[in-house]
């Protein structure tokens, strides 16, 4: 009995390759994400923060107007960098979008092709078991005219 080779094989390495590349870029995109994600964070709670030493400046008493400037500045440049990580953060979401539906294609790709080849391999397999039937029954047959020969 002879082996099944799949002739595409070489492209369906190619085409698993590629797939595990897509699903690594996926991974660094969504790993961005993830670090944009935790400076918001850090930026929202150092804001709080900024929100609660003004409101404990401006309370009964001597009024720090200096101290009251320099948060504000301070204040606005959070917020600025806020707007970029925002930014940042919409991009990043674009980019993992493309990124999944570039997997997404490339796996389609992976498993067609997997899927040709399963479907090449049963007709391998029945083909190779009618001639192994054939071979059988031709076998059986010279035996039953050597017997009556005989």
């Amino acid at each position: 009995m002879s082996v099944f080779r799949f002739r595409l094989s070489t492209v369906l390495r190619l085409r698993q390759s590629e797939r595990d590349q897509r699903r690594g870029e996926l991974a660094e995109a969504y790993r961005v994400a993830d670090l944009l994600a935790r400076q918001a964070d850090q930026l929202g709670r150092e804001l709080e923060s900024l929100r609660r030493q003004q409101r404990c400046a401006v309370g009964p008493g001597a009024i720090n107007v200096d101290l009251l400037v320099d948060s504000q500045r301070y204040e606005v440049a959070l917020r600025f960098r806020q707007g970029q990580l925002q930014r940042q953060q919409a991009s990043v979401a674009e980019e993992i979008e493309r990124r999944r539906l570039a997997l997404v294609e490339a796996d389609r790709q992976v498993r067609t092709l997997e899927l040709l080849r399963n479907k090449q391999e049963e007709q391998f397999r029945q083909t190779e078991g009618r001639r192994e039937m054939q071979r059988l029954d031709e076998v059986a047959q010279q035996r039953a005219l050597r017997r009556e020969g005989v």
